[in-house]
């Protein structure tokens, strides 16, 4: 783990005043899924957005500037990065645990990374986690995710966060049920947004305009929110409430979980299209 403390607070010190805590796949994830967490905190003395990525960033694209750099100098820039976004929201803390996408995608070799996330979380004690959603479509992502819900369900009850909610990335999340949809206003500081955004240049001139489509999602979620009524934020990104899966000691009932949401949003198109036939 290679762990970055932008205030240079003593590591503990560090990671026991986080009280959001973001866990991504990728540099720059957190960035992207996670700017709500960043902003609840952004120049708080009571709060904290502490970050972890869990993967080296070695398979990234490279066009341009970046076109002959290899893995590893592939790798020293993202994490320099990352570690700049991290000065510029202001973190309470950031972790890279460097592993490889393929030991994130199998099960047996995820188990590190539970370890480590669990160990991570047994100390931070976050009140609130942003990670991937469960129906994000790139593979590191679900990893990431189902390796974070392992790593709080080996916590006891009583020590895991309050909340956690599973964020765009690889998949947007307008189609969610409105009663299940987390609505996260990130209007706020849209000069710190458009600063995250663009640290990652090795991405932007590498072929990957993520700083553009991240913002274009969060002003199309906040225009096409509601046909009815003039918009109240602008900029708005969704969630997936995924706390459920963290309460209590039974096994964890990921598939259940989807297949409730997905039949709920199915079911609530086909009564929209019954009315008006």
């Amino acid at each position: 783990m290679k762990l970055f403390i932008p205030d240079q607070s003593e590591q503990t010190s560090a990671l026991v005043r986080t009280t959001h805590l973001g866990v991504g796949a990728h540099q720059d994830d957190l960035e992207f899924m996670a700017l709500h967490g960043i902003l609840e905190c952004f120049q708080r003395a009571d709060k904290w957005f502490g970050a972890v990525t869990c993967t080296d960033g070695a398979g990234s694209a490279r066009t341009g500037a970046y076109a002959d750099f290899t893995d590893e100098q592939m790798q020293a820039v993202r994490v320099t990065e990352q570690e700049t976004a991290a000065s510029i929201g202001q973190y309470a803390f950031m972790a890279q645990l460097g592993y490889p996408s393929s030991a994130v995608k199998t099960p047996a070799p995820r188990a590190a990374l539970v370890r480590e996330l669990r160990d991570l979380f047994a100390t931070a004690r976050p009140e609130v986690v942003y990670t991937h959603n469960a129906f994000d479509k790139h593979p590191t992502h679900l990893g990431v995710m189902l390796a974070v819900l392992e790593a709080i369900r080996e916590l006891p009850v009583s020590e895991r966060p309050a909340r956690i909610y599973g964020c765009e990335v690889w998949r947007g999340l307008d189609w969610l049920p409105d009663d299940i949809k987390v609505l996260q206003d990130v209007s706020g500081h849209p000069n710190l947004a458009a600063a995250l955004n663009g640290v990652f240049d090795s991405q932007i001139a590498g072929g990957k305009r993520y700083d553009l489509a991240v913002e274009g999602r969060r002003t199309a979620n906040a225009t096409f929110l509601d046909a009815h009524s003039i918009d109240d934020a602008n900029r708005i990104q969704y969630a997936l409430d995924m706390t459920p899966l963290i309460a209590g000691d039974a096994p964890l009932a990921l598939d259940a979980f989807m297949r409730d949401i997905l039949e709920r949003s199915d079911t609530l198109m086909m009564d929209a299209i019954a009315t008006l036939s």
